[in-house]
């Protein structure tokens, strides 16, 4: 498995390094610790310390020596971080990378080229825009890789206390690779999952051009619905059993935005997981409404589950 994690300095690119106790992740994983320095001109190809040209204009080797400086800060927060990272994980294999470039971009650029599973951040970063509800780099990503992206809010509980995982369901395969990615890791003795489930009669009315009648959301009437979405909760259940977890489940009415992050608060949950996308109308698109409002509005740690885009990484 490959983990990025973009590191910054911030408190909470520390919590997502932290938080990386509770995703119940397997022994064997590449990690990468990125930091980017945040600057608009890369520092010289030249050998670092290398002096520059005397005819270079005065403004040119100011912004010169300001991105080698930042370049430099960025190497050293990236290598402290992936000390922290291989104590904390010792059979982890992991490297430090910084780079020069726009932070959201540089992470972008680096999921795809190195095909990374996850990538972990933190809510917000070290930016003037960092007091939004998502950061704008957060958001970016979210929206712009192919890959599964955790999104960290600092916990209280211990590492080795059992998860409180909020799961919620739809039917859709997107759903369906989150119970997957749930069901195969490694959680704590008494780790439990709270299945949810929404039945939104609005679904029904958005998918109907759009969902194969094999998908089972649109029915003739809301009763043959409930009786779907009760289904799909308990052959998800027993999946969950298998693998080990507590299961609870909640069948309600209503926005599902709305209905996960209440039920995560009300529980205590340690972290939502949803798929990228469901059965909405919009449900083609990168990442679904649903997914990202959920993202936004949590207060514990939400996994936006999308599935791997290879079988190996050859």
């Amino acid at each position: 498995m490959r983990v990025l994690i973009p590191y910054d300095g911030s408190s909470s690119s520390d919590a997502a390094i932290s938080d990386l106790l509770r995703a119940g992740l397997p022994e064997r994983v590449e990690a990468v610790v990125l930091s980017v320095a945040d600057v608009w001109m890369p520092p010289s190809d030249d050998e670092p310390g290398a002096a520059l040209p005397d005819d270079l204009p005065v403004a040119l080797k100011m912004a010169r020596a300001q991105a080698a400086e930042a370049v430099e800060e960025a190497r050293g927060l990236s290598t402290t971080a992936a000390d922290r990272v291989r104590q904390l994980f010792p059979t982890w294999r992991v490297e430090a990378e910084s780079v020069a470039e726009a932070p959201a971009w540089a992470i972008i650029k680096k999921v795809e080229d190195w095909r990374a599973d996850l990538v972990v951040l933190g809510s917000h970063g070290r930016t003037a825009l960092s007091q939004f509800i998502l950061g704008t780099v957060v958001q970016k990503v979210l929206t712009e890789v192919h890959c599964s992206v955790r999104i960290a809010r600092p916990g209280k509980a211990e590492a080795d206390a059992p998860v409180r995982i909020v799961m919620g369901l739809d039917g859709s395969p997107g759903a369906d690779e989150a119970l997957s990615t749930i069901a195969g890791r490694g959680w704590p003795d008494g780790s439990e999952v709270r299945i949810v489930a929404s039945a939104d009669s609005r679904v029904s009315i958005a998918t109907a051009p759009f969902v194969p009648p094999s998908a089972g959301w649109v029915h003739e009437s809301d009763e043959t619905t409930h009786h779907w979405i009760h289904d799909v909760v308990d052959a998800a259940a027993g999946d969950l059993r298998m693998a080990g977890l507590g299961v609870s489940q909640i069948v309600r009415d209503g926005d599902p935005r709305e209905i996960l992050v209440a039920e995560a608060a009300n529980w205590g949950a340690d972290c939502i997981f949803v798929g990228a996308s469901g059965l909405t109308r919009l449900g083609y698109l990168v990442v679904g409404s649903v997914s990202t409002a959920v993202a936004a509005r949590a207060g514990c740690t939400v996994e936006v589950v999308r599935p791997a885009p290879h079988s190996d990484h050859k």
